[in-house]
C-alpha cells in the first residue's frame, strides 16, 4: 500500500490518472498533451509511440490497461503491426464507428489520422450492446476507462461515454485526432506530374489547418447521416410511420434513484396493465418503452398519434407529416410524467437539444 501511495505522488502517474478519468473531449485532448509534454513523447511518431509510452510509464494502473491492448495486438490478423505498414489513412468522423475503425487501422500498422467537426461528444442516447460488442470493448480495456462498464442488470452505455472510451484507447496507440476540423471534399492527385508524387488530400476548414497537406492511400467516411464522401450510392429503409420521443433525465446518483429497475424494452401487447395504467395517470398513450439508467435517466418511447394531438404535442396534422415536425418544447409535458410515473422519482427533466 505504501509503495502505490508514493506510485500516485509521481507526476507521471497523476497526469495519466487524469486522462484517464476525464469526462470530455476537449478534457481529454488537453490531459494527453500534458501526459505527452511531460514524458517527451510526440505523438506523431506512430510507430514507435505506443512502445515508448509503455516504457517511460512504470505505473501498476497503466501496466493492467497495456495488458489488454498487448494482447488484443498479438492477434494474427494484425501481423505484428506489419499488416498495413507505410498505409496512410484518413478518417471522417471520431463518432464510435470512425474511431473503433481508427484502432483496427492503427493495430495493422497503418497511419490514422482522425478529423472531427466538433470538439465535445454531446450524445447521450444509450445504446444496447451485443454479446461480441462487450467483448469486443473489454479487449480494449474500456473497463479501465469506464468503471461502470456494463456493471448494472442491462448491458448498455452512452454513445457519450463510448467516444470517450474509444477516443483514449485510439490516443495511446499513437492515432491523430483533429477536433475543429470539417471535411468538405478530396482533391484528386494533380494529372502533369513528374517528380513530386503529390497523393490524395482532403479540403478541410479551416483551410490553413495542416491536416490540408496530410496525404493518404485510404479515407474513410465515419460520419454517419451526413456522409460527405461523394459518389457512394445511398440505400433508405423506411418503415410505418411511428413517432419516436427520447428524453434525458439528470441522474443525481441517489439512493432512491439506484433503486429504479431498468426497462430493456416492452411493447402494450406483452404488458398491457402497465400501459393502461400510464395512460389513465398521465393522458400519455404509448405503444413501448426502453428505460435504460447511465449517465442519465434515457426513455425511448413511441407514442400514438392522437394522444399528442390531445397533449398539444402535435399542433396539426397534414397530408406531408413527418415527426420532424415535432417541438422539442412542446415534447416536453409529455415525457417527463411519462418518466416520472415510470421511475415514481421527481427528478428534474433535461431534455436533449433540438
Amino acid at each position: 500500500m505504501e509503495e502505490r501511495k508514493h506510485e500516485t505522488m509521481n507526476p507521471a502517474h497523476v497526469l495519466f490518472d487524469r486522462f484517464v478519468q476525464a469526462t470530455t473531449c476537449k478534457g481529454t485532448l488537453k490531459a494527453f498533451q500534458e501526459l505527452c509534454d511531460h514524458l517527451e513523447l510526440k505523438p506523431k511518431d506512430y510507430r514507435s509511440f505506443y512502445h515508448k509510452l509503455k516504457s517511460k510509464l512504470n505505473y501498476w494502473k497503466a501496466k493492467a490497461l497495456w495488458a489488454k491492448l498487448d494482447k488484443r495486438g498479438s492477434h494474427k490478423d494484425y501481423k505484428k503491426g506489419k499488416a498495413c505498414t507505410n498505409t496512410k489513412c484518413l478518417i471522417i468522423g471520431a463518432g464510435p464507428c470512425g474511431l473503433r475503425t481508427a484502432i483496427d487501422l492503427s493495430l495493422l500498422g497503418a497511419k490514422v489520422v482522425v478529423i472531427e467537426k466538433r470538439d465535445a461528444f454531446s450524445r447521450n442516447n444509450v445504446l444496447h450492446l451485443w454479446p461480441f460488442t462487450i467483448h469486443d470493448l473489454r479487449g480494449l480495456g474500456a473497463k479501465k476507462f469506464y468503471g461502470k462498464f456494463c456493471a448494472g442488470a442491462i448491458d448498455h452505455i452512452s454513445i457519450r461515454q463510448l467516444q470517450l472510451i474509444l477516443l483514449k484507447v485510439a490516443l495511446i496507440l499513437g492515432i491523430e485526432i483533429h477536433v475543429n476540423v470539417e471535411f468538405q471534399g478530396l482533391i484528386q492527385p494533380p494529372e502533369d506530374q513528374e517528380n513530386e508524387r503529390i497523393g490524395w488530400r482532403a479540403l478541410v476548414h479551416p483551410k490553413t489547418h495542416p491536416v490540408s497537406e496530410y496525404e493518404f492511400e485510404v479515407i474513410i467516411g465515419g460520419d454517419g447521416r451526413r456522409n460527405t464522401l461523394e459518389g457512394f450510392r445511398r440505400k433508405e429503409f423506411r418503415g410505418k410511420l411511428a413517432i419516436a420521443i427520447t428524453a434525458n433525465f439528470i441522474n443525481r446518483n441517489t439512493t432512491a434513484e439506484a433503486k429504479v429497475e431498468e426497462i430493456s424494452g416492452v411493447a402494450f401487447i406483452f404488458n398491457q396493465k402497465f400501459f393502461q395504467e400510464l395512460r389513465e395517470a398521465t393522458g400519455i398513450d404509448l405503444e413501448n418503452i426502453v428505460y435504460y439508467k447511465d449517465d442519465t435517466h434515457y426513455f425511448v418511447m413511441t407514442a400514438k398519434k392522437q394522444s399528442l394531438l390531445d397533449k398539444g404535442v402535435i399542433l396539426h396534422v397534414t397530408p406531408s407529416f413527418y415527426p420532424g415536425t415535432l417541438s422539442c418544447f412542446s415534447a416536453q409535458p409529455s415525457c417527463v410524467p411519462s418518466g416520472r410515473t415510470r421511475t415514481k422519482l421527481f427528478i428534474q427533466p433535461t431534455l436533449p437539444k433540438s
